[in-house]
């Protein structure tokens, strides 16, 4: 049995991942208290979650949140005493399980590895349905970053999401974190007032059509995109707390959620950061990015960010001439290359000067090599 499962084991009580550890040997396991599971939930977006039950109003309360965001997730409790009442409710919340320990420690050893083969067959079967029909609430949210400026990240977080639009039926959203400045706006002549800031006020009840309402739409693919206020006074009161509430948000009601990130670490940069799926590190072959990079790392470490699974490296501007190649590049990193793109200052000079879009149609065949190379990296994503 394979065991590409995300599992998040849930207790207020630390003693039981200690006891419920070794059911879920193998498998990326996460541990939260039950109070972190709304904030937490979205981020981790598991598969099967093992709840330790101490409150039964918590209880069955997070139950309810959890399938309510995600109805794929399968959910088993853990109680200290048997308790018809509990089982009840926690069922009809959703749960599928109910053990009691220490008694039923024996039948919990033995069932799990049959729950956990049912949970894998359904992921199976939603993945089988999703590669043509992309579903609501189970939305990816990837991060593009680089801590040195003059990277390309912005070029190719903006050409990603563009096209997936243009490749598949997802709907795709871009979010323009630059908020000081912004960027996108200017590689699609985009001239407008609106912006995510204008979402903070309504940010208790947001949902799908505040979202829309603010948005603008990049005319050749559709594309959807949250333009930064590119106002140094308006940045200063975005806060981090607005931004994990807005992600999580779009993550329920958009298939892909590609997200520009300043080259700043701060408070809203560490949040989306921390909200992604994916963090895609945009490197070019040249010794202070590599320097600068390095330095990033630490910082990552300092800040306990997990990046061990979730943080891939993207290779941009490679040529024959570059200082470095990706082979010299891997002698620095040890993260996994996502991606590597060629050098392309023919094929971008003009249309970067003009404000246009690399590519306008589906069936485009004659788009830059910089356009080929992330064509290529979407149709390995989708197919």
């Amino acid at each position: 049995m394979s065991k590409d499962l995300k599992i998040l084991v849930a207790s207020s009580d630390p003693s039981y991942f200690a006891q419920l550890d070794p059911l879920f040997a193998g498998y990326a396991t996460e541990r939260l208290a039950p109070d972190d599971i709304p904030v937490e939930f979205d981020r981790i977006s598991p598969d099967f979650v093992l709840m330790v039950h101490s409150d039964k109003e918590n209880t069955v309360e997070a139950i309810q949140y959890m399938v309510s965001l995600n109805p794929q997730v399968r959910v088993a409790v853990v109680a200290r005493s048997q308790n018809f009442e509990l089982l009840r409710e926690v069922t009809r919340a959703g749960a599928i399980d109910f053990f009691v320990l220490p008694e039923e420690m024996t039948l919990l050893h033995n069932r799990m590895p049959l729950i956990l083969q049912q949970v894998e067959q359904l992921k199976k079967s939603e993945q089988e349905t999703s590669a043509s029909v992309f579903k609501k609430g189970r939305g990816q949210i990837y991060s593009f970053y680089s801590a040195k400026g003059g990277s390309g990240k912005t070029l190719i977080a903006a050409n990603f999401a563009q096209t997936l639009k243009l490749e598949s039926t997802a709907n795709v959203l871009l979010i323009d974190l630059n908020l000081q400045y912004g960027g996108i706006e200017t590689l699609f002549s985009i001239d407008s007032a609106r912006s995510l800031a204008d979402l903070q006020p309504v940010v208790e009840e947001l949902n799908e059509g505040h979202i829309h309402n603010v948005t603008e739409r990049e005319p050749h693919s559709q594309l959807e995109i949250l333009l930064s206020p590119a106002d140094g006074e308006i940045a200063e009161k975005v806060t981090d707390q607005f931004i994990a509430s807005l992600l999580r948000v779009c993550r329920r009601n958009f298939d892909f959620v590609i997200v520009d990130l300043p080259t700043e670490m701060n408070a809203v940069t560490y949040t989306a950061m921390e909200e992604a799926d994916r963090i895609f590190y945009v490197l070019t072959p040249d010794t202070p990015s590599i320097r600068t990079f390095k330095k990033a790392e630490t910082l990552f470490f300092r800040l306990g960010m997990n990046t061990n699974e979730r943080l891939r490296m993207i290779y941009n501007r490679i040529g024959n001439h570059s200082e470095l190649q990706p082979k010299d590049m891997d002698e620095f990193v040890s993260y996994p290359v996502e991606m590597v793109v060629r050098q392309d200052i023919k094929g971008l000079q003009s249309p970067l000067n003009k404000g246009e879009p690399l590519r306008k149609t589906a069936n485009e065949k004659k788009i830059p090599p910089f356009a080929k190379d992330i064509q290529k990296w979407v149709h390995g994503l989708i197919t």
